[in-house]
């Protein structure tokens, strides 16, 4: 179970998600769920428009307000935003940079931060380093004390589940860059199991659509700041350029943080055996569950736990695709952290707008399988993907 242990929170995590600070969501009914505030625009007392705390929903909405506060808490956060996807939380931190500085960053990214990041060096004057994030050295080497803005990190990452010393990076970032930035995509993890902002992180973002969220019923960005100065940069630009989550979307997602926990836990302990199921059939595995990952201690040191993504390798495209396209129960999709499990190959699908000289220079393997674990029976998951792998010609072990 994660546990926190820090000294300015008054619970254990499992029951900072579900407890809404009655003080930090003004409602003069009581309501035992947070109202949904439908409503683009507030009525003012004054000619000049003063006196209200809410005039307008791109500024500010109380439900917003409420879902901020809550997830501020829990990522321990000077502040929290809800924005409308996560790759517009990561396009609102992108704001920060200007022409002619230069961003740090992985060489296995999600596909859309990747794209977003391409249009970014194309358009905007910015440069953009990929380097192996799990090698320090080759972060500092990348360095700029003027001209560095951002690293930006996944831990692990997406698809491969590398590990990155996010503790690490973010001194040596903070030593050798005073002016510089970092950035963590904690999607994967979920604030359940990773915090990044204790370990000195300036921002940490998420795709709210996956483990905050749990159900795919919305599209959300949260994004969190270790600073108040961080958070007022951000706060321009999302007032600005109005890309708050709406009252509706905002409610969705507050009321699926609250069963992060018990959901995480499950699709983790279903993962767990997954990982140990397809590394006995002799198949390449790559997840910080298992002990033959090259960096099972350091995620130990830095999660409280492997979460519910893993991937694996055939060796054959075809043979991959055999496997994706006769599993039942593992839907054929996209994203990750839903109840339901899912099933992709990246290379065809989150991945694919990744050229595919990118992806060879980078050792993205094409016949990668990325499995995304749910809330089902374990029995029925791993019942499905040894129907799957016999389907597709694979001799499974019992």
């Amino acid at each position: 179970m994660a546990d926190d242990n820090s000294s300015t929170s008054k619970y254990n995590i499992a029951t900072e998600l579900v407890f809404i600070d009655s003080e930090a969501v003004k409602d003069n009914y009581n309501a035992a769920s947070v109202p949904i505030y439908q409503t683009a625009t507030f009525k003012q007392k004054e000619a000049d428009g003063s006196g209200g705390e809410y005039d307008y929903t791109r500024s500010g909405n109380p439900t917003r307000t409420a879902v901020e506060a809550h997830l501020a808490k829990i990522m321990k956060a000077e502040r929290a935003f809800v924005v409308s996807t996560g790759m517009t939380a990561l396009d609102v931190i992108l704001r920060l940079v200007k022409t002619g500085q230069e961003i740090i960053t992985g060489d296995d990214l999600y596909g859309g931060t990747n794209r977003l990041l391409t249009y970014v060096s194309q358009y905007n004057g910015v440069k953009v380093h990929n380097v192996d994030t799990t090698d320090v050295v080759q972060i500092e080497q990348r360095l700029d004390p003027v001209k560095t803005r951002l690293v930006l990190l996944e831990s692990p990452t997406n698809p491969l589940i590398k590990i990155a010393d996010i503790r690490k990076v973010t001194e040596r970032v903070h030593q050798l860059c005073p002016s510089a930035l970092v950035v963590v995509d904690n999607t994967m993890m979920s604030p359940y199991l990773q915090n990044t902002l204790d370990m000195g992180v300036d921002i940490e973002y998420h795709s709210g659509t996956k483990y905050l969220s749990g159900h795919h019923d919305l599209m959300a960005g949260v994004i969190g700041c270790r600073s108040t100065q961080v958070a007022e940069q951000l706060f321009f630009v999302i007032n600005s350029n109005g890309s708050g989550l709406g009252a509706f979307d905002c409610w969705l997602l507050l009321r699926g943080v609250k069963t992060l926990a018990i959901r995480m836990e499950k699709q983790q302990s279903n993962a767990i055996l997954i990982a140990d199921f397809l590394e006995a059939q002799g198949l390449k595995v790559h997840y910080p569950g298992l002990q033959s990952h090259p960096c099972y201690e350091l995620h130990k040191s830095l999660a409280s736990g492997p979460g519910a993504v893993l991937s694996f390798e055939t060796g054959d495209v075809a043979l991959s695709e055999r496997i994706v396209e006769a599993a039942r129960l593992w839907a054929i999709s996209v994203s990750f952290g839903c109840v339901n499990s899912l099933i992709s190959m990246p290379c065809k699908m989150s991945h694919a707008s990744i050229p595919a000289e990118v992806r060879k220079q980078r050792q993205l393997p094409e016949d990668l399988i990325r499995l995304c674990v749910g809330i089902e029976h374990v029995e029925d998951l791993i019942g499905d993907l040894t129907n799957a792998l016999q389907n597709a010609g694979v001799q499974v072990k019992h």
